[in-house]
């Protein structure tokens, strides 16, 4: 995106392809040169699968889909046809029953205006259906994907068709060949024919988060059709991720009833040291009596929520409650046979809070009548006799006094709030978002957008990153939100962190005001140059380490390193971005398991389910260098599964072009046992490939950038991909139905402001 902050944070797949390096293996004596690699390729695409090195290669197209035209389709007249595509790739195989297409991958639905990539395998064809989201519109076109790499081969590796759907419509088509190819003497050549690894970005994942209720394991899940409450046995309402549901026994809940769940899960944990002591303290067991029964009017289950499919014997009743579930839930069901969970919770709750009650009027009484003394002296009038315990702020009186006035009692019963309580009077500067002008919109994604405003007042420039609440308490991650906005303001302490000035909400946004990094994203200028040169990228390497081992020793694990997040300012230094992947609180021995990150920079541990730190970012690191040097990712996959089995298995290539520092740098980062890796064990920054870098220099900004790059003016924008520069700068419009029945409590600590945002204002 290329600016203070990523939008989104959504799951892709990894652009490159998965065919190994072509000389990959191969001795020196043996590689053919880069120019009879082009002309084979443009004499005959397939001569390469046979010819290079003994190594089958396979070229694959870049194909991208726009401007849909649904012609005369009467469905389609006086309204918005809103149409999306689905791409099947089928390979030709030969059966008993004849000659016959297969699909072996899944299925993609590529947005308009994206593009993904297809191998050009022998007899594999690529089937195109459109489908309106408004509309009753089906069209559809098959194209040989051989036929369109020699459409490519006639126009310079490169076509843009109009296709023909049926039974209407047309679409329009971009075609790229591109063929992988590394440790070249001379990379010319194949940049000017598109023979480039990094050309698209990608999107971080991350796992769901996990609530642990009872040993139930509850995530928060989109439910495609109509579902119930297992708790309280109401509708769950709302779009996107309208409750939870466990992913051990597939009980939904709404979001609101987790706090009610008093039975244990039955899927998981059954015999562990934790549910035996939950036994022990707290048992409900009565059994249900089911039996297969005939529904005759439509019902949900009482368990997972969904409708009881079929027109007989559709499901079980039990005969004591009249629980209704389906035959696959009876065994994940608990035995709460006649028992109300939401009253029974809501009564337990009352029980727990009288008990608290009753706790505190015990230590009230203590406090007021003292410690009782035996065998010492008793102090005089004079001497103080200092309280057992500490004065709490706030106190009501209990009872009745008959020592004080009415009016002193009064007095007691409204004490004024502990001085530590008060917000202080520059948090009380609010901002709107009506105090800025948006002039353009920087990038967008599922979350929400990023946008170039001028602050009216003073005619400065930012990048507002807003976010949508709705989404954000949808997909679960308003504590994500929180810690970036709490990283966020510890970036003034460090020169190479994007500064935040201020946050501020709506009812429906979010919004972080930071400083606008002119000078666009390195993934904007690697895509220019192809590759950065030793000096340039040993620069951007040593700024950010120092980035990194400052959120390390403020115990924070970054876990989102790419050149997507690594922004340059106007005099062409680095400044580390989007801190919503981070984690908190991981100093000494402290480790974590959550699975998140950008697939292409994901560290083998994170793939392997361990506990880990911030080893992983040092993993990151050495992709992002790899990145720089080389100019392709170091591990390839066709999809993630082949990815991921690259990262734990394969060993990166390094073309013979490449330093001996360098590479000793990148072979020391790559190691896979955490605890080895460079960065963990040892001095990164004593590495040969730093011995000119006066890191002392280096932080205070003394050292000149290799690159500045071509900013215009304070609102520049030429450094950033066009993409969504040309749309209309405006917020999104939130779910107001959500919005409504939102518990504004939960982002009620994300305002913040700075000292230099409240100079600003005042």
């Amino acid at each position: 995106m290329g600016v203070a902050g990523h939008c989104g944070r959504s799951t892709a797949n990894s652009p490159v392809s998965s065919s190994p390096c072509p000389w990959a293996g191969a001795p020196p004596s043996t590689c053919h040169s880069a120019l009879l690699s082009v002309f084979l390729w443009k004499t005959d695409p397939w001569a390469l699968s046979a010819t290079c090195c003994g190594v089958t290669m396979s070229p694959f197209l870049r194909i991208g889909l726009s401007n849909f035209d649904c012609g005369s389709c009467q469905s389609c007249q006086g309204e918005a046809v809103n149409p999306y595509c689905a791409v099947l790739v089928k390979e030709y195989v030969e059966s008993e029953n004849g000659q016959m297409y297969i699909q072996k991958k899944p299925t993609m639905y590529p947005p308009w205006d994206s593009t993904f990539d297809a191998h050009i395998n022998k007899g594999r064809v690529m089937q195109i259906i459109v489908k309106g989201k408004n509309v009753d519109l089906i069209s559809e076109t098959t194209v040989e994907l051989y036929s369109l790499a020699e459409r490519c081969r006639k126009n310079n590796g490169k076509t843009e068709i109009w296709l023909e759907l049926k039974p209407q419509g047309r679409m329009l088509m971009n075609a790229r060949y591109f063929l992988e190819m590394s440790d070249t003497k001379d990379m010319s050549e194949f940049e000017t024919e598109g023979f480039f690894a990094l050309h698209q970005r990608r999107g971080a994942i991350k796992q769901a988060k996990v609530h642990h209720v009872k040993c139930h394991e509850f995530t928060a899940t989109f439910f495609p059709q109509p579902t119930f409450c297992s708790v309280c046995h109401e509708f769950v309402w709302g779009l996107n991720k309208q409750g939870y549901q466990c992913r051990q026994c597939n009980a939904a809940i709404h979001k609101k009833c987790i706090d009610k769940v008093i039975a244990k899960c039955t899927g998981s944990a059954i015999n562990s040291r934790e549910t035996m002591f939950h036994k022990e303290r707290f048992k409900i067991d009565m059994p249900h009596r089911f039996k297969v029964y005939n529904y005759k009017s439509p019902t949900f289950c009482e368990h997972c929520g969904t409708l009881l499919w079929g027109l007989a014997r559709q499901g079980l009743k039990c005969d004591a409650c009249g629980m209704n579930v389906h035959h696959r839930c009876q065994t994940k069901v608990a035995n709460l046979c006649g028992i109300n969970q939401k009253l029974m919770a809501e009564a337990l709750a009352m029980i727990e809070s009288t008990q608290q009650a009753r706790c505190l009027r015990d230590t009230e009484q203590i406090f007021r009548e003292g410690p009782v003394e035996i065998g010492l002296p008793c102090p005089t009038k004079n001497e103080a006799r200092p309280p057992c315990l500490p004065t709490p702020g706030k106190r009501e009186p209990q009872g009745i006094s008959w020592e004080s006035p009415l009016d002193e009692v009064d007095k007691m019963c409204h004490l004024p709030e502990p001085e530590l309580n008060k917000e202080r009077p520059s948090l009380q500067m609010k901002l709107k978002i009506e105090d800025f002008i948006l002039h353009k919109m920087l990038g967008k994604g599922s979350f929400g957008k990023v946008f170039l405003a001028e602050f009216k007042k003073t005619n400065q420039f930012f990048a507002i990153k807003a976010l949508k609440k709705d989404v954000v308490l949808m997909d679960d991650d308003v504590e994500c939100t929180m810690v970036e906005k709490r990283v966020l303001s510890l970036a003034w302490e460090h020169p190479f962190l994007t500064h935040m000035f201020c946050t501020f909400q709506t009812k429906e946004n979010l919004f972080f005001v930071m400083e606008y990094l002119n000078g666009g994203d390195l993934m904007y200028h690697i895509q220019s140059c192809h590759k950065f040169d030793l000096s340039r990228a040993t620069f951007y390497a040593a700024e950010i380490i120092l980035g990194l081992q400052f959120l390390h020793s403020k115990g924070i694990v970054y876990r989102d390193l790419k050149l997507d997040n690594i922004l340059l300012d106007k005099d062409g230094h680095i400044k580390i971005a989007d801190f919503g992947m981070c984690k908190e609180n991981m100093l000494g021995d402290a480790k974590t398991n959550t699975f998140c990150g950008t697939p292409d920079y994901i560290a083998p541990e994170i793939l392997l389910g361990q506990r880990y730190n911030h080893s992983v970012d040092w993993w990151s690191f050495g992709v992002l260098l790899y990145e720089m040097l080389i100019g392709q990712s170091p591990f390839h996959g066709q999809d993630e599964e082949e990815l991921f089995h690259s990262i734990r298995m394969d060993n990166p290539f390094y073309p013979r072009w490449l330093e001996k520092e360098a590479k000793d740098l990148l072979v020391k980062l790559f190691v896979r046992e955490p605890e080895k890796r460079l960065g963990v064990r040892g001095d990164i920054r004593q590495h040969p490939l730093f011995r000119e870098i006066n890191w002392e220099e280096l932080e205070r900004k003394e050292i000149d950038p290799p690159f500045r790059p071509k900013v215009k003016s304070p609102y520049d924008c030429s450094n950033f991909d066009k993409e969504f520069l040309n749309e209309k700068p405006r917020l999104s419009f939130a779910d107001r139905a959500l919005i409504n029945s939102m518990d504004q409590n939960m982002f009620r600590n994300f305002s913040f402001m700075n000292p230099g945002m409240e100079r600003l204002i005042s």
